[in-house]
């Protein structure tokens, strides 16, 4: 349980840090990428005990955290700008909504037992994230939006479900805080080469105020993803619940931070879907408390 809420609380905190870039002039793609180095650092400074060496059969490992490593920078390049453009709620939630994806294919992969009232908190919290997600009419760059919720919702959804098969049957021994950290340290590099590029081009500066920044958003990346992977192990409840009631959750306390410290509003669609996400919470830890 320790994990599942460091894992809500490091997640909803990723939102808050990209909210703030703007009012220090942050470039968020230098962030980004100083931030997977960040990421990286964490998982080898708290996990470096459990490298045994790799051999052989641990190669396989690595086609899987170029996958995700792909997904890590794209997605988090796009919802750090949606975070700017969109809010803090509207912005969680788009990426949140993607659970139902993910959900539906855990609980097919993983072959699922369900009840009526797994399925009532299920459909609880997709209706949930989808009222707070949906967009004012009034919301700034409205067409830009669209696009940026649509990749938002898909990619999401993809990475959510191949950590989940990952954690699943793809470690084989490798320790999740030095999976993790694989990852964080891929997009890393990646993102250093089209640094690199446009360092050449003389299209970018790198600035200090960018690099800590990224420092700032490393910490929580990292242990967002690998508290997910420790609390898929760890609470005992099914990987579709665990994944449900995180997402659930962040959007909660995202949008109560949104409005507290942003001043975001609050709509009748979003008080109803804020409704429906807190319901979601309770039935889902009732059907797995009985």
């Amino acid at each position: 349980m320790i994990e599942l809420i460091s894992c809500i609380l490091c997640s909803s905190l990723i939102f808050v840090v990209f909210k703030l870039f703007p009012k220090y002039k942050i470039d968020t793609f230098q962030a980004i990428v100083f931030n997977y180095f960040t990421a990286a650092s964490c998982g080898i400074l708290f996990f470096h005990s459990e490298f045994k060496g790799v051999t052989a059969s641990d190669l396989d490992i690595l086609k899987y955290a170029f996958y995700c490593a792909v997904l890590f920078i794209s997605l988090f390049l796009i919802m750090g700008i949606s975070s700017q453009r969109n809010g803090v709620a509207s912005t969680s939630v788009a990426v949140k909504m993607s659970m139902s994806i993910s959900m539906l294919a855990m609980i097919y992969y993983n072959n699922e037992s369900l009840s009526i009232l797994k399925i009532s908190g299920l459909i609880a919290a997709i209706l949930g994230v989808i009222l707070v997600s949906l967009p004012s009419k009034s919301a700034a760059n409205g067409k830009q939006a669209i696009w940026m919720l649509f990749v938002l919702f898909f990619g999401s959804g993809l990475l959510d479900f191949l950590l989940n098969v990952i954690q699943k049957s793809k470690l084989s021994g490798w320790h999740p805080g030095l999976f993790s950290a694989l990852g964080f340290l891929m997009a890393g590099i990646m993102g250093i080469v089209i640094i690199g590029i446009q360092l050449l081009r003389k299209k970018m500066k790198i600035q200090l105020k960018n690099i800590v920044a990224g420092i700032v958003l490393g910490v929580p990346n990292y242990f967002s993803i690998y508290l997910l992977l420790a609390a898929y192990q760890t609470t005992g409840w099914s990987d579709s619940t665990v994944l449900a009631i995180i997402n659930v959750s962040v959007v909660l306390t995202a949008s109560i931070i949104g409005l507290s410290l942003f001043s975001e509003k609050l709509n009748l669609k979003k008080t109803i879907g804020l409704c429906f996400s807190i319901l979601a919470i309770i039935i889902l830890y009732i059907s797995n408390a009985r």
